[in-house]
């Protein structure tokens, strides 16, 4: 620092821009402990409602991942610190998860969303036909002359299952629905790992 108290300007526009948003963060930080509203790790991101009433919080999966965490369950409680923002508070850093308390998906009731399926069958091995995630739902086949088995996001995200890919085998419980054949239940097929290697 030169003796007259001002530093040269030799550092870079995009580092004086990262440091005046660091010293921003800084200032405007809060620490706040809420719960998990939700998550969709498939959307990349989801809410905490905090403890001291404010409104909620935005998590982004980035952050979330940076901070060493997958995703976050419905009902956790989290420790975060969390920046105000044009449109609302945000989570810059979480800082602990407790998962004691948190909902694990496949205990969640079921989705409201759309039609609940009473399975008819056992767990069965089926194919993915198709599957769009942005539309929500595909279809599952247990081979030529079977008929489809629709398969709805809700139920994939139930089961922690975030997208299906053409080709990739499942173990699906089913039964029938409006429509035709629908997945109650859809869980990975078990890898090389899987128990029934053991």
């Amino acid at each position: 620092m030169a003796a007259d108290g001002f530093e040269p300007k030799s550092t870079s526009p995009e580092l004086a821009v990262d440091l005046d948003l660091a010293n921003e963060a800084a200032a405007s930080v809060i620490e706040l402990s809420g719960v998990i509203k939700w998550f969709d790790v498939a959307k990349g991101y989801g809410f905490i409602v905090p403890d001291n009433g404010m409104a909620d919080v935005l998590l982004h999966v980035t952050v979330l991942r940076r901070d060493g965490y997958q995703t976050a369950y419905e009902g956790a409680r989290v420790i975060c610190e969390a920046l105000a923002r044009p449109k609302g508070l945000q989570a810059f850093r979480v800082i602990s998860m407790d998962e004691s308390t948190a909902i694990h998906p496949a205990q969640m009731p079921p989705p409201r969303t759309h039609v609940t399926v009473t399975p008819t069958s056992g767990l069965e091995r089926a194919q993915v036909k198709w599957f769009n995630r942005l539309r929500g739902f595909g279809f599952l086949t247990r081979g030529e002359g079977t008929p489809d088995i629709f398969v709805h996001m809700e139920t994939l995200r139930r089961f922690g299952i975030t997208e299906l890919r053409p080709g990739q085998f499942v173990l699906v419980r089913y039964g029938p629905g409006p429509k035709g054949m629908m997945a109650a239940e859809v869980r990975p097929e078990a890898g090389p790992l899987g128990p029934a290697s053991h």
